[in-house]
């Protein structure tokens, strides 16, 4: 099939790196040496590594495609390797350069021909689901400060990177950073006078334009997040910083001492001016061609273009997450194989990993930096709690999640879930966890139980579980006038047996106690695929294996779920996947699904007094409790995870040579097979 989109040149190297390029750029072939049939070249704003470019494009009268940063980028700096989520495409100028027009500029001064009432309906919208979130470009900060009181106004002055082209492109020079400081504090009174600093300065990638000493007299704010600031702000005070905008969105007074594109438009109380501008115009205006007409957006998961209000989504969960693994995690009891999937699925821009092989040593570092000690739950020793309690240092447990992977770990193939656990852990039946605690609490948020139910459907129509190993369909002799029972082994020295489990504690108690209830049931026993594996102990004998009527190893567990009609368990997840399909479910342990009225318990729960429907269990337990990435190891969510694995091949015998290769090359870095994808 024939293309024939016409031709771009991706005229700066570094722009190939940008996560969805050409997903940003849907209109265009990209090419990285120019040819005689190109007809646009792509570069980054005014930048010296565009100049070539935009010399190329002058010279052959293409139009100059100039990238820049979208107002809601990302979770996390772009200088640290986050993906942005938007990007700007201006094909006149750039819209921090004031000293020539842009294409948001030119949409702001001229509205006629595309605003109209319901992309102001639709710009009212977006300004209060913002409002509502919070969300900045980056998302970064602490949210745990609060401001000490004041009797007077409290005044934010923004700071910016020095030689940030907004500087010039904005009329203004350094000098006007001071002149803006000195303004503020003529203006704050008896009030706080506040500082922020860029990211990108507090961080040690850049100098700031406001020297040190000048600000001895004001409350330094660079850690705080603007969902957390802005609130307690009265009025912000800029030259050309893009938080003027994010001010503006809040409803706060903004004070601009150069022009940024929000400038000039009677919104802002402006220094500075140009003849081009000096028409009103509504906050509405200013969103919707800021952030909805001149904005692409692209979903750094998917890789395919969406809109600002689907991006707005994306960057809440990315940015919760974020906040949830801030801070620094001492992991103990992880090998080498996992220690680099671990590090992706803990990562975090706010957040640092490490890995110990001692426990003294992991408290002891998370204890210094204020952190947690990370434990892999099923490994965990005796000494690991009372260590950290000793230390009083918090104590996270990990495990991998209900939808894992394509092969199972033992055969060496990465997690892509895993739940973290600040209370206890799942499987651990004696005492509380984060998951039971939340089901006992009944406080899901309808919107997720809403995704539960389309999860649901996913699953059952991917066919997903666990380890999705594939395999064959159950025979069609299987009898359809007596129950059939679907009889699921486990690893019989898993720690969910051992800590969840009273009399019946191995495969041939299991299956002999449901002989004894179900008599004339047709019984089909399938072993745990580690044990079928020969990786771990829990093979059936031959006395009890008579007790069965058909076996199903080597069988589709999501086709043997589907052709049965009930399921018996100990612990295993198999029975958390029943119940996804609508099967009746008998447990002889005390699972983390059991108890709350949807199975058949042999055991009783105390600490589980609430009645839960389906809905809220999917949800707390696949979209609320476990971490996920893709299998690039980006941070995604259960339903992308979902679609990836349902698209996936089943893992066959080479399976184990490839994870053998990833376990060796893990083990050669020590943490990781490179730095994981930011977010």
């Amino acid at each position: 099939m024939s293309d024939d989109r016409p031709l771009a040149w991706v005229s700066a190297p570094g722009l190939w790196k940008i996560r969805g390029l050409a997903a940003f750029l849907p209109d265009y072939r990209l090419q990285v040496v120019p040819t005689p049939g190109t007809r646009a070249v792509v570069g980054w704003g005014r930048k010296g590594t565009s100049l070539v470019g935009r010399t190329w494009a002058e010279q052959t009268g293409v139009p100059h495609l100039a990238l820049e940063d979208g107002f809601l980028r990302s979770v996390g700096l772009g200088e640290a390797g986050a993906a942005p989520h938007s990007l700007l495409v201006d094909d006149m100028g750039v819209h921090h350069d004031a000293r020539r027009p842009s294409r948001i500029e030119t949409l702001i001064r001229e509205p006629e021909s595309w605003f109209d009432s319901d992309m102001e309906a639709r710009a009212r919208r977006l300004i209060e689901r913002l409002r509502e979130t919070g969300l900045s470009k980056t998302s970064l900060g602490r949210t745990d400060r609060t401001l000490p009181a004041t009797r007077g106004p409290r005044i934010l002055v923004v700071d910016q990177t020095e030689g940030d082209a907004s500087i010039a492109g904005g009329l203004a020079t350094r000098d006007s950073f001071p002149d803006m400081l000195e303004a503020a504090r003529q203006a704050v009174g008896t009030g706080q006078l506040l500082v922020r600093r860029h990211p990108a300065t507090v961080a040690g990638l850049k100098a700031g334009c406001l020297p040190e000493a000048a600000m001895t007299d004001a409350i330094a704010v660079d850690d705080m997040a603007l969902d957390t600031l802005l609130p307690q702000v009265d009025a912000v005070f800029t030259v050309s910083s893009g938080l003027g905008f994010e001010a503006l969105i809040r409803g706060l007074p903004v004070q601009c001492f150069g022009l940024p594109f929000h400038a000039g438009w009677g919104l802002t109380t402006d220094h500075v001016s140009v003849p081009r501008r000096g028409v009103a115009r509504s906050l509405e205006v200013l969103v919707a061609a800021a952030l909805i007409v001149q904005a692409r957006y692209v979903d750094p998961v998917t890789g395919t273009p969406t809109t600002a209000e689907a991006a707005i989504e994306r960057l809440v969960t990315q940015r919760d997450r974020a906040r949830r693994l801030a801070g620094y995690s001492a992991c103990v009891g992880f090998s080498p194989a996992k220690r680099g999937a671990v590090q992706r699925l803990l990562q975090s821009p706010l957040g640092q990993t490490a890995f110990f092989s001692s426990t003294d040593r992991a408290v002891e570092a998370a204890r210094a930096r204020g952190g947690r000690l990370v434990v892999w739950a099923g490994k965990e020793t005796r000494e690991v709690a009372s260590t950290a309690k000793a230390a009083g240092v918090p104590l996270w447990r990990m495990e991998d999640g209900f939808l894992r992977s394509k092969g199972l770990g033992s055969d060496f193939q990465p997690a892509l879930s895993a739940v973290l656990d600040p209370l206890g852990i799942h499987f651990d039946g004696s005492q509380p966890s984060a998951l039971e605690a939340a089901l006992e609490a009944g406080q899901t948020p309808a919107a997720d139980r809403v995704r539960a139910q389309a999860l649901r459907r996913a699953l059952i129509e991917g066919g997903l579980s666990k380890y999705n190993l594939g395999g064959e369909a159950p025979p069609t002799d299987w009898p359809t006038d007596r129950p059939r029972v679907l009889i699921v082994g486990q690893v019989e020295n898993d720690r969910s047996i051992l800590l969840g489990c009273e009399d019946t504690r191995t495969n041939a108690g299991l299956v002999r106690e449901v002989r004894e209830r179900l008599p004339d049931a047709f019984l089909i026993y399938r072993d745990h695929p580690d044990t079928v594996a020969g990786n771990r102990p829990g093979r059936l004998d031959a006395r009890t294996a008579r007790l069965v009527d058909a076996r199903a190893e080597g069988l589709s567990i999501t086709a043997c779920l589907d052709a049965c009609d009930v399921l018996a368990t100990l612990t295993s997840l198999t029975g958390f996947e029943a119940l996804l399909r609508g099967k009746r479910v008998l447990t002889f342990g005390r699972p983390f699904y059991a108890g709350w009225g949807l199975t058949e318990d042999a055991l009783t729960f105390p600490r589980r007094t609430r009645r839960v429907d389906l809905d809220t269990l999917i949800a707390e337990a696949l979209i609320r409790y476990p971490l996920y990435v893709t299998g690039d190891g980006y941070p995604c969510e259960a339903e992308d995870l979902a679609r990836e694995l349902a698209g996936a091949r089943p893992v066959s015998g080479a399976a184990r040579l490839g994870g053998m290769q990833r376990w060796i090359t893990g083990l050669l870095t020590s943490l990781d097979r490179g730095r994981p994808p930011a977010y």
